[in-house]
């Protein structure tokens, strides 16, 4: 049975993730902060569906230990946070730097120390890269260069804007990515079918299956997909 261990579980895309591997029949650990204040509301709607889950503390060494234990073959980093919720949380606790940045190279690390992972899948997003605009933007890419240099065999996705049904109602998301596709489908008819794909936007249900599928091919092992390879 291959194990997979999901973080960032609760998130968007984590959720999404967890159900892709359950429905392809691979064992689902989501994984949950143990300081979590709805865990029980977590560890209820992950066993209904059917997956473990695991609230291993964020420390190297006990996560390592916990990836060595349940023999995980994969593991999918979906962790983030958001303006809106490091305003809420408190910069200082909740940053990019600590969040976006320091979890993603912990896990990668862990993994790699772990001995057993075939493949660490990053969910990143498109338009990291060294000449980033923007914090968010400028610590995913500091979060890739920390998992290419984390000797854990990686795929590393970036996905344009992700729609779907969150927890949280957000209106202007959803009105965005209607008129960004909408403007891509112009540009796309006028014959810049790569640049359509790329910035158009997939569902949280879409990616998931993307990042299953290129954590489980071996020729996707050190490559970095951009979003017209995740539809």
């Amino acid at each position: 049975m291959v194990v997979a261990v999901v973080t960032g579980a609760t998130g968007f895309t984590g959720k999404a993730v967890v159900a892709e591997l359950l429905k392809r029949g691979i064992q689902a650990v989501a994984h949950v902060r143990p300081d979590s204040h709805d865990l029980p509301r977590w560890q209820a709607y992950f066993a209904e569906l059917g997956a473990e889950v695991d609230t291993t503390p964020w420390q190297p060494h006990a996560m390592a230990s916990m990836l060595q234990k349940r023999a995980a073959v994969l593991v999918f980093c979906c962790v983030g946070t958001t303006r809106a919720r490091m305003k809420a949380q408190g910069a200082a606790q909740n940053s990019y730097e600590a969040v976006d940045y320091a979890l993603p190279k912990l896990l990668a690390e862990a993994s790699a120390a772990a001995g057993c992972v075939r493949r660490f899948v990053y969910l990143s997003s498109l338009g990291a890269g060294p000449n980033a605009q923007g914090a968010y933007l400028q610590w995913r890419w500091k979060a890739e260069e920390a998992v290419r240099a984390a000797g854990v065999p990686f795929t590393i996705a970036r996905p344009s804007l992700i729609t779907g049904e969150r927890d949280e109602r957000r209106p202007s998301e959803a009105f965005a990515g209607k008129a960004l596709d909408g403007l891509l489908s112009v540009v796309g008819a006028l014959g810049a079918t790569t640049l359509r794909d790329r910035y158009h936007s997939t569902t949280d249900a879409r990616l998931a299956g993307a990042l299953v599928r290129i954590g489980l091919d071996p020729d996707m092992a050190g490559q970095t997909v951009l979003a017209e390879k995740l539809s």
